[in-house]
């Protein structure tokens, strides 16, 4: 009989995350996750369960009662949502300007909708008019749309939208795993329903927790599906008259009456993510929710510098770029994975391709979380100048750090930043 070997005590390399996402956690989140356990009616670990909610609503930018966590990544958040919302046969309209909105056209179809699609080109985003138009003429009872498709690196306007669908009674979801802290996102006052996160991306966390917040609207939809395992029903149950949530694990009636007062047993709540969730949604608000955004934006505004310095060009409408990630053409003479791959050994430092259409054609250039700092932005610059240099590309003499730099300065002198981006053409 072959017994299988004892494996070494995990010890990852050190690795500096600067792709789309997932990226270094904050020390802080590390250490809280590494709290004692408790059971899941403790009276401590309920009251954590309240103070998220709390914090989430800030996180949010809201008063909805029903902010609360999905235990599993942010793509169990999404599918919670939208298993929840549709029954089968509603129309839901789903704007797709990128892979993530794909995502959501897939999980949709599979809750047995009838998806309407809009496209639009990858680099490009929507205006309200067109949303407009497509609500008036398919009606739909879901709208769902990714407000940072990182797949594109592009962030689209929402605050029209969300009121445009409350006008007209549809119900709004939006997808902000990618963007939500380092982007505006004003979920109350543009009038969005529902929204879900992450926390790998500019919340600092790992990946594993699904911040999510329902509208009163949305959550009385939901309480109208709602119908209790056998075994677990309260005395005096009336079942909701709509159909069945299809999922178990994702039936957000049944999530929801575990993180009510009344603690309805559903699942086990994963303790170790709640404390992660907790000190991300604690960091943000004690640095201050505004002070994240504009540190996302200013490491954004470096690192564009850094790389048109290096004779890059820039990906997509800019004038819509999210302020986490930057798409950049790599240049027609180089191996585009082999530069990362460099990247990758010589200096620890990662970057991502893209999908699809993108994939091979441009990079995918992070600084998000607890990465959205200056000396990480100049360490991603010096390894990306090294290996360009390394693979045989002729660079300007400029120095990408230091225009970098230069941009951090300005910030700290009280200047405005002025970047000069050429006009980019998809033959770059």
């Amino acid at each position: 009989m072959n017994i299988d070997p004892i494996f070494k005590q995990i010890n990852p390399p050190p690795r500096l995350m600067m792709g789309p996402g997932p990226v270094n956690a904050d020390p802080r989140v590390q250490r809280a996750m590494s709290a004692d356990l408790l059971g899941q009616y403790d009276p401590a670990m309920t009251a954590y369960m309240n103070e998220v909610m709390a914090l989430y609503r800030q996180i949010f930018v809201v008063d909805y009662h029903w902010t609360f966590l999905i235990d599993g990544t942010s793509r169990a958040a999404i599918e919670s949502a939208l298993v929840s919302l549709i029954e089968p046969g509603d129309k839901v309209l789903v704007p797709v300007f990128g892979r993530f909105g794909h995502l959501l056209t897939e999980i949709a179809s599979r809750c047995g909708a009838e998806v309407i699609i809009l496209e639009k080109e990858w680099g490009e985003i929507f205006s309200p008019d067109e949303i407009k138009t497509a609500l008036d003429a398919h009606q739909p009872k879901v709208l769902a749309i990714c407000q940072g498709d990182t797949s594109t690196t592009m962030c689209q306007p929402l605050e029209e939208i969300g009121k445009l669908c409350h006008e007209r009674g549809v119900i709004s979801y939006v997808d902000a795993t990618a963007s939500i802290a380092g982007n505006e996102l004003l979920i109350g006052d543009w009038k969005i329903d529902v929204c879900t996160a992450g926390l790998q991306k500019c919340l600092g966390g790992p990946s594993g927790s699904g911040p999510i917040t329902l509208s009163d609207r949305a959550a009385e939809l939901i309480k109208k599906r709602w119908h209790v395992e056998k075994g677990i029903e309260p005395a005096g149950f009336v079942p909701g008259q709509d159909s069945r949530i299809q999922s178990n694990y994702f039936d957000l009636a049944m999530v929801m009456a575990y993180w009510s007062p009344d603690r309805l047993n559903h699942h086990t709540e994963a303790t170790s993510m709640l404390y992660g969730a907790r000190e991300c949604a604690r960091c943000v608000l004690e640095e201050g929710l505004d002070q994240a955004i504009a540190r996302h934006h200013m490491a954004s505004d470096a690192m564009k510098a850094g790389l048109l310095a290096l004779g890059l060009k820039l990906f997509g409408n800019l004038d819509y770029k999210m302020s986490n990630v930057t798409g950049v053409y790599i240049p027609s003479e180089l191996d585009g994975e082999a530069v990362r791959r460099d990247m990758l050994h010589h200096f620890g430092v990662e970057i991502g391709t893209s999908f699809g259409p993108l994939h091979g054609k441009i990079w995918r250039i992070g600084a998000m979380g607890y990465n959205a700092r200056k000396d990480t932005v100049l360490r991603t610059l010096n390894a990306l100048s090294s290996c360009l240099k390394l693979h045989g590309m002729k660079i300007p003499e400029k120095d990408a750090a230091l225009a970098a730099l230069e941009i951090y300065n300005m910030q700290s002198d009280g200047t405005t930043p002025n970047i000069e981006i050429s006009p980019v053409t998809d033959d770059a």
